[in-house]
Parts: structure tokens; C-alpha cells; sequence
């Protein structure tokens, strides 16, 4: 089993399905994965297989890390498209995030005032004020949304802690607008399950909270790269698609990443 864990606190760039040219910024350790989620399908595997041994990067070591990657970047005339809050778990969960966040904004406006600050988050702690102040000015908000099903998120997502879909959908429409919502779309069995959350009992139940959030686009995708767990398949390209048009009949600007 192959798996990616990132380094840290700067990655990249990297050409990204979604975003373009992308220099990812990880707010986890170097050697290890801390998240929320523990995704069946994630590139960074399991979180019990990569307990990390180092601490969190500090605020001051991230932005001097970014301003460093990004002088370098100016003088090879190559300048990112998006600064990316991603890597080896949830960024939110970083008790800086919100400072970092401010101090990330400083530096695109200094360095590449054309590129976008983009953040990947679970969604797990848009409770927290802070943090969603912070997710507020972002560019890119782009908030998980896989299923509106329990069962489902317990399977597949299989949160750490306490997690009511119920109380996320109603913390995402607190953004009034201001949110992308990105959701994995998927086939296949893990321990002897179906994980196919393509047909209609999880695709049309999903798309009518999507209508209540309102959000300025989604994003539909699918398996990329290796997973951790064994039996997973990608959607097709037709299933992707017809759910994408499904979205963008809704009103909803929607992408498909295949």
C-alpha cells in the first residue's frame, strides 16, 4: 500500500485536478498524519499507520517558510496559481489557523496578489468562531461534504469524535454562500460493505441540503490515487458527469474531476 504524507510546512507546487498550479501549505507534522477524519480512501492512509513524532509547525515557522518558497518562486518567474491549506490532515485543527491564515494572506498580497488562498477542510471545526471567521477571507472555501447520511460517514469518513451531520449542514449555510463544497463520489465494497454512494439513495438526498447551503460552487471527484483501504473503485465519468449536471440544473455552478 502506497501513501502520501507531505512535508511540511511548505509543498509544491503541485498541478492540481481542481485548482492549478498549486504550493500546498501543511499545518501538520512532517512525519505523520493528524485528522479528524479517518477516510477509508485518503492518500495519506490510515491515521493509526502514520502517528506522528513531531510537533506542529509553529505560526512563524509557516510564514517565513511561505515567504522564503515564495521569493524563490518570483525569481523563476513562476508564481502559484493557489496557496493551498492541505497535506497530512485537517488544517483547521491547527490552534494558529486563523493567525496563519491572516499572515498567509499578507504574503500572497505582497508576493503573487493574483493568486488565490484556498483552504481544504472536513468541515469538522466550522463550529469554532475562529475558524470560520478565517474560512471567511479565504477565496476558496472548500468545505467535505461526501453524504448527508450517518451510516454512511461512519463507514467512509469514520470520524474520531462526535459528528452530527445535521449541525455541519447548518454551520455551512452560516457562510452564507461562501463555501465550495467538495464531495468524493465512489464504488465498490470495504469489509464486505458497498461503499457506492453514486445512485439515487445518496445522490438525490445530498443534492437537496446542497440547494439549502446555496454555495458558490461544488466540486465532484473520485478516487485519484492508491487508498488505503482495499476494493474501492472509481465513479465512472458518466456518473460523475450526470451528477454534475444534476448540480448545475439546481442553479449551482458544479466541476467533475475524474
Amino acid at each position: 500500500m502506497s501513501t502520501i504524507i507531505y512535508p511540511s510546512p511548505i509543498f509544491g507546487p503541485v498541478h492540481s485536478r481542481r485548482l492549478g498550479i498549486s504550493l500546498g501549505i501543511n499545518l501538520l507534522p512532517a512525519d505523520g498524519k493528524v485528522c479528524s477524519f479517518d477516510c477509508i480512501y485518503c492518500e495519506c492512509g490510515f491515521n493509526e499507520d502514520h502517528r506522528p513524532t513531531r510537533p506542529l509547525p509553529v505560526r512563524e515557522e509557516v510564514s517565513r517558510s511561505l515567504e522564503q518558497k515564495l521569493r524563490e518562486m518570483a525569481a523563476e518567474g513562476q508564481l502559484p496559481d493557489v496557496l493551498t491549506f492541505a497535506g497530512n490532515g485537517e488544517p483547521t485543527c491547527h490552534p494558529h489557523f486563523a493567525e496563519i491564515i491572516d499572515d498567509t494572506i499578507q504574503l500572497r498580497d505582497k508576493y503573487c496578489p493574483k493568486a488565490k488562498v484556498c483552504v481544504l477542510s472536513n468541515s469538522t471545526m466550522i463550529h469554532r468562531q475562529q475558524v470560520h471567521d478565517a474560512l471567511m477571507k479565504v477565496d476558496d472555501n472548500i468545505l467535505k461534504l461526501d453524504t448527508v447520511d450517518p451510516s454512511y460517514i461512519k463507514k467512509v469518513d469514520r470520524p474520531n469524535a462526535t459528528y452530527d451531520v445535521r449541525l455541519i449542514i447548518e454551520r455551512m449555510k452560516a457562510f452564507n454562500g461562501h463555501i465550495i463544497i467538495q464531495t468524493m463520489f465512489m464504488r465498490g465494497e470495504c469489509n464486505g460493505e458497498s461503499v457506492d454512494n453514486t445512485c439515487e439513495e445518496y445522490v438525490n438526498p445530498w443534492l437537496e441540503v446542497v440547494k439549502t447551503i446555496k454555495p458558490q460552487q461544488v466540486m465532484v471527484y473520485t478516487i485519484d490515487r492508491e487508498t488505503p483501504a482495499q476494493g474501492l473503485e472509481k465513479a465512472s465519468r458518466e456518473q460523475l458527469d450526470a451528477i454534475r449536471d444534476r448540480v448545475i440544473a439546481a442553479g449551482i455552478p458544479c466541476t467533475a474531476s475524474y
